[in-house]
């Protein structure tokens, strides 16, 4: 059986040590939250000395980024300059290499323009021809047309004129009968023709005009007409 002293002694001693846990509890938070002001101090001085190192660097990296590229800058208009002055005096591989190509494709087109220039001409010289042949053509075509015309005209003259020729000679040989005949009147008093036929005009206006110009050269130059004809 128990004793109930003792278990009242045991119960204090638990409560006493309970006590001491909580004290020393209490008294490593303390402790810690010492310890952690401590180290955030701390870190926020090494932050900030971190911050200005980094600064610095980029300061210097900044620094040496602007003379490298005056550097290149140089180096790159130098490049420059001495490829203009190569391509100034036609020795830059980037302006032969283009050059030659536009020199060949130069040539190119004016081997094609003279193709075509000779060919052009060629065509022209053969319009000419054609056209001077056909006017040549034309020409000869026209004198014989011309030709068969006053031709025509002199074979329709001719023979008219010989168509007057013979009405002439048939009128000649009428006149020199009539003549005949009026020197028998003359001489024959008693001729049934002794009366002197009237003129008519209708027989003079029924005559043409090559058979009025044969009469009138018959009637007025008799002996030069025939040598006319």
């Amino acid at each position: 059986m128990s004793n109930p002293e003792q278990g009242k002694g045991d119960t204090e001693e638990e409560d006493m040590e309970q006590e001491t846990l909580e004290s020393d509890k209490s008294s490593d938070e303390e402790s810690g939250s010492t310890e952690e002001e401590d180290e955030s101090e701390i870190d926020e001085e090494e932050c900030e000395r971190k911050r200005n190192e980094c600064l610095e660097d980029m300061a210097e990296l900044e620094r040496q980024f602007n003379v490298l590229k005056d550097e290149l800058y140089k180096e790159r208009y130098n490049q420059y300059e001495i490829k203009l002055v190569e391509v100034k005096e036609e020795k830059a591989e980037e302006y032969l290499m283009p050059l030659a190509q536009l020199e060949q494709e130069s040539k190119i087109k004016c081997d094609v323009a003279a193709i075509f220039r000779e060919h052009r001409i060629c065509c022209i010289k053969i319009n000419f021809e054609s056209e001077e042949l056909a006017a040549f053509q034309n020409l000869q075509s026209e004198k014989i047309i011309q030709a068969d015309t006053v031709r025509q005209e002199l074979e329709d003259k001719i023979k008219r004129l010989e168509e007057d020729r013979n009405n002439i000679d048939i009128s000649s040989d009428l006149w020199h009968e009539s003549q005949s005949q009026k020197k028998r009147k003359k001489s024959d008093p008693f001729h049934r023709d002794r009366r002197r036929k009237p003129i008519v005009v209708t027989d003079i206006l029924s005559l043409t005009k090559s058979e009025l110009i044969s009469s009138c050269c018959l009637l007025f130059f008799p002996n030069n007409f025939f040598k006319l004809v």
